[in-house]
């Protein structure tokens, strides 16, 4: 590069960090969105999963073995026993006008059926509208009804002459010792904010990038723009989004700092190379919003497909949902998002540890979207140069 293209691209530069400065729709998007949303997502799960949900119990037989089950049920760190109701029918009304998420069913009887090994049943009854509690509070009651039985059975086999290793062959014939790998604190916030942050950074340079570029036609300055560019698109494009390179590329290493080091996620593979891959989701996503204003010459149609591309990636990057068990044609569609590389890469190197070349195939794939403007760029120039911006 000759001194004469490194000047213009610097006044370029300059003249967009004017802009940048005395615009506030620019502050807010490219700073105070972002750090906004890196608090609000983390602070919002801080404990990593909800605590304490509200859950109710009916209990028809009430005597001290059930009593002491519902005890244990509300020391669970998930579940908080809020209320007694005299039927099912109570409780379910409850249920349905959203005072709880679930409640636990004993009916009469189920203390002398239990140590007579008549095998008494019990019911737990969740509201799956709210996933995550009626999730959570499902495994709790499940657990403790396993372990209520197991508390029985242990106790009918001691009255029978047991000792206490023959009673625990015969309950748990199978010991299991289970390890969680990456992630042993089953921290919620471990598996959502490290994909929602990135991809809410990527859905704003999406957005930031045609509104940039749609600016200039807007305000009828864009031949100026390329006056200063002498008609090179490659000029004009460079220095106008170098300056919101270098601000979302230190947005990107904040939540990384932040992620990492202040909140102390699992980073298996060290910070430098999520800082690498920070760099390439921004890149990736300034040259998508290029492609996405050079295909559609407009920017409502641009910032339209922007929105729409972006909130779908939270969707099939596969944070929420694996890919592998979408539809075959789903599949092949999650590829076109830069938001499913990145979580690739996120999975390979913070979570298991690997280096950096496991992730190659997704790096590649987040360079091949910086290629993306150099199928548009004829058709943008053409329209920076001649075309008038019609409101």
């Amino acid at each position: 590069m000759n001194s004469t293209v490194h000047n213009r691209i610097l006044r370029i530069a300059r003249r967009e960090v004017f802009r940048i400065a005395t615009r506030p729709l620019y502050l807010f998007c490219m700073i105070i969105a972002p750090l906004f949303c890196y608090l609000f997502f983390t602070t919002l799960m801080w404990n990593g999963l909800p605590t304490d949900m509200p859950a109710g119990v009916v209990d028809l037989d009430n005597t001290a073995t059930t009593r002491s089950i519902i005890r244990n049920l509300d020391a669970f760190q998930q579940t908080k026993i809020v209320a007694h109701y005299p039927s099912f029918a109570d409780a379910r009304k409850a249920m349905q006008q959203g005072k709880i998420y679930a409640f636990y069913y004993i009916p009469e009887g189920t203390t002398d059926k239990a140590l007579a090994s008549r095998q008494p049943k019990v019911s737990f009854y969740t509201n799956y509208s709210y996933l995550v509690a009626g999730s959570l509070l499902y495994k709790d009651q499940r657990t403790m009804s396993e372990l209520a039985g197991g508390a029985i059975g242990r106790a009918t086999l001691y009255a029978k002459g047991a000792t206490e290793d023959q009673a625990m062959a015969f309950l748990q014939p199978i010991v299991i010792d289970s390890h969680i790998l990456n992630n042993p604190w089953l921290n919620y916030s471990v598996y959502l904010s490290n994909t929602i942050l990135p991809g809410i950074l990527m859905l704003l340079i999406f957005m930031t990038t045609v509104y940039t570029i749609g600016s200039e036609m807007k305000t009828n300055t864009q031949k100026e723009w390329m006056s200063m560019a002498d008609n090179s698109i490659t000029v004009a494009l460079t220095g106008k989004l170098l300056p919101q390179t270098l601000v979302f590329f230190v947005m990107a290493t904040f939540y990384n700092a932040y992620l990492y080091g202040f909140l102390h996620y699992p980073c298996n593979s060290g910070i430098l190379p999520m800082l690498f891959a920070g760099l390439l989701l921004v890149l990736a996503s300034q040259a998508f919003g290029v492609f996405l204003f050079g295909l559609f010459t407009t920017v409502r149609l641009a910032l339209s497909t922007a929105s729409l591309w972006g909130v779908i990636s939270f969707s099939i990057s596969g944070m929420s949902f694996p890919v592998m068990a979408m539809n075959p044609a789903l599949q092949a569609l999650a590829n076109l998002f830069p938001l499913r590389h990145y979580f690739l890469i996120y999975v390979d190197l913070a979570l298991n540890g690997y280096p950096l070349i496991y992730a190659w195939h997704s790096v590649v794939a987040l360079m091949l979207f910086m290629l993306l403007p150099f199928f548009i760029l004829k058709r943008l120039r053409t329209v920076l140069l001649h075309y008038v911006y019609i409101p």
